[in-house]
């Protein structure tokens, strides 16, 4: 069973992680410092803490994205550096079927899941997932970048992540409840499941070398205009 070593930054919620001989053990920070300050000393405490040498793990797996501009840009780096650093190979992992393995781990019922991200802007990013037998996830519906109005549902799959609670407006209960078998918010990528997944991805063979080590933009522009701004808060005024 292969040792993997995980971050993810893509959130308000710098976390890390390490697999070990079937151990996951975390860290997370959140609030008082910046993520690329926090992260390498939890990379540094998980390390001491496993009595484990970076150049003893396997491969790292990181939140490729989609996420905050900086946070998946902080993780990708990161990540490189370690990965030059150590000779050891990179796992990316998508952080919305990241968000559905988080969600699956709440409730084992979780075959069919939609992923919903605030990605801020009066956006979301969402994507539709299907659990498989061996594990791991069948994408349904690719990553994408949408008002709320527009994520497509399809059944009635279990629907996860803060873009549910953040754009209630339209994720209302009595939507919710037609739309979605259950739903959890609190359901959000963190390194342990980035660790889960990258080692069963590992496993299939799917490490790549550190250069090809790249984020996931689903977006090109990462802020409004003073006057789009104004706009936005007009029609929220409106409504």
């Amino acid at each position: 069973m292969s040792t993997i070593l995980a971050i993810e930054t893509s959130t308000e919620l710098a976390s890390a992680a390490l697999l070990h001989r079937g151990e996951l053990i975390s860290r997370q920070s959140a609030g008082t410092q910046t993520h690329s300050d926090a992260i390498l000393p939890m990379i540094q405490q998980l390390l001491a803490d496993a009595g484990l040498t970076l150049a003893q793990c396997d491969a790292l797996a990181f939140g490729v994205g989609p996420g905050s501009f900086t946070g998946v840009r902080t993780a990708c780096g990161v990540v490189q550096g370690l990965s030059f650093g150590s000779d050891r190979p990179v796992v990316p992992i998508v952080t919305l079927e990241a968000a559905a393995q988080a969600c699956r781990g709440l409730d084992e019922r979780a075959s069919d899941v939609l992923a919903v991200l605030d990605a801020r802007m009066g956006e979301v990013y969402w994507a539709s997932y299907r659990a498989r037998a061996e594990g791991g996830w069948e994408v349904l519906a690719e990553p994408a970048l949408a008002a709320a109005e527009q994520v497509q549902t399809a059944g009635r799959p279990y629907a996860c992540g803060n873009g549910l609670s953040v754009h209630a407006a339209h994720f209302t209960a009595a939507f919710c409840a037609s739309q979605f078998s259950a739903m959890y918010p609190e359901a959000m990528p963190h390194a342990r499941q980035i660790a889960q997944l990258g080692q069963l991805y590992f496993s299939q063979g799917r490490g790549l070398p550190a250069q090809e080590a790249q984020p996931l933009y689903l977006r090109n522009k990462v802020a409004l205009t003073t006057a789009e701004r104004e706009l936005r808060d007009a029609a929220k005024g409106t409504a």
